[in-house]
């Protein structure tokens, strides 16, 4: 059974970086989409980035030029680098993964438990 276990949330300054992580407990053998998605409270949760299984990228509006989404195959894990960051960048970031843990399996979504991020002086 695979589980995705998000880390490297924390408090930061304006300005600030930091690097999440989301490591899988199995492997794939196909990955559809590894996705990154934030919400902050009173707020509906929104898809911050995401890369496929050719590495083909694409990030929200709000975080372009300042956020990189990469994986690392061989380590089962898929890294969200925050830079230059924002008070509107705090909240609780989710990992999403939509592959397959075996062939002639169907392909299926999969959710970390997410980590915060809070981004305050």
């Amino acid at each position: 059974q695979v589980q995705l276990v998000e880390s490297g949330g924390g408090l930061v300054q304006p300005g600030g970086s930091l690097r999440l992580s989301c490591a899988s407990s199995g492997s794939f053998v196909v990955i559809s989409f590894m996705n990154w998605y934030r919400q902050a409270p009173g707020k509906e949760r929104e898809l911050v980035a995401g890369i496929t299984g050719g590495s083909r990228t694409n990030y929200a509006d709000s975080v372009k030029g300042r956020f990189t989404i990469s994986r690392d195959n061989a380590k089962n894990t898929v890294y969200l680098q925050m830079n230059s960051l924002k008070p509107e960048d705090t909240g609780v970031y989710y990992c999403n993964v939509m592959g397959q843990t075996g062939w002639t399996q169907p392909t299926r979504n999969y959710w970390g438990q997410g980590t915060q991020v809070t981004v305050s002086s």
